[in-house]
């Protein structure tokens, strides 16, 4: 089973957005750039889901993870008519506050976005930096492969309001961290923290 949570919160500041080179391809940088390629270019991604739809069979969309036809009908729909928007830039302090959260709950058999002692989204981005705008949480488990985990959160099967791909497709965010870890229960976890501008402690 996988599963994926979503939060949202909103915060207002007038911080300057900084940004941080992006690191080796690592797990969390190959999320970060299956985003980004999705915000930029939502068409042809919309064309790549067709295409692993229909490798998929009519037995499920297996190839894409996802076993739920209408979700991903109704996905591919939307990037059809979503507007390009610019990528994120990689945000080192959001990066941080994710990573705390995917280290902390990969311990546990715990899921959503309040970690083991208790914090919950806004604690973990002031223990790390000061946000502006709004801020944002996405979190996928059981995927170790980036365009999966990606995936599974604009896909967005049994969210009904698909917090997830909003996030991921929100114009307000204009940066954002990832940070990806192994968890107890489903093997695998990542965590993508949102925000319209950080600052880093």
């Amino acid at each position: 089973m996988r599963q994926a949570c979503a939060l949202a919160a909103a915060v207002i500041g007038g911080l300057s957005l900084i940004a941080h080179p992006a690191a080796a391809q690592t797990l969390d940088a190959a999320v970060l750039k299956e985003v980004n390629f999705a915000r930029t270019h939502p068409a042809a991604y919309a064309r790549q889901l067709e295409r692993a739809a229909e490798r998929g069979g009519p037995e499920g969309y297996s190839e894409v993870g996802n076993e739920d036809v209408d979700a991903m009908a109704e996905a591919i729909g939307f990037l059809m008519r979503q507007q390009p928007l610019p990528p994120l830039k990689e945000s080192e302090g959001l990066a941080a506050a994710a990573r705390a959260h995917a280290i902390a709950q990969g311990r546990t058999y715990q899921v959503g976005h309040v970690s083991p002692n208790g914090a919950g989204l806004s604690d973990r981005l002031h223990a790390h930096g000061v946000w502006a705008g709004l801020a944002a949480e996405d979190i996928s488990y059981g995927y170790h492969d980036p365009a999966e985990v990606v995936r599974q959160l604009i896909v967005d099967s049994g969210v009904p309001n698909r917090g997830h791909r909003e996030n991921i497709f929100g114009a307000h965010y204009q940066a954002a961290g990832v940070s990806c870890a192994p968890h107890r229960e489903y093997g695998a976890m990542c965590v993508i923290d949102f925000a319209g501008a950080f600052v880093k402690r």
